[in-house]
């Protein structure tokens, strides 16, 4: 299981985000951001916690322990932050509304493969 540390770490680079933009987003001084990416790696309280995992969309729970709580399974899967993106807008949408989208996209798939 990684640490809070690595997992802010790796969420941060998978992002292409800064601490200097993280701080923007969160308020959060960027030195206190730096605490918990340094060497001593302290875990911050749950609210800042909270902050940090909402500007950055992802659980407070795969910060912590490196699994996503819906999945229950690891999310080392490396998407590109536009393909991350897509999923969440699409995450957004009524369920029978993406069975369309997701259609139209294996079609898509199919006939680029053809």
């Amino acid at each position: 299981m990684n640490s809070f540390r690595e997992n802010l770490r790796s969420e941060l680079d998978f992002q292409g985000l800064t601490v200097k933009e993280l701080s923007a987003k969160t308020g959060i001084i960027k030195g206190t951001l730096d605490n918990y990416l340094g060497v001593r790696a302290s875990i911050p309280p749950a609210d800042i916690a909270v902050k940090i995992a909402q500007a950055l969309n992802v659980s407070v729970e795969y910060l912590v322990t490196g699994k996503d709580e819906k999945s229950k399974s690891p999310t080392f899967i490396q998407i590109n932050p536009e393909t991350k993106s897509i999923l969440t807008d699409l995450d957004s949408i009524p369920q029978n509304i993406q069975k369309t989208i997701k259609n139209l996209i294996h079609q898509t798939a199919e006939s680029l493969q053809n």
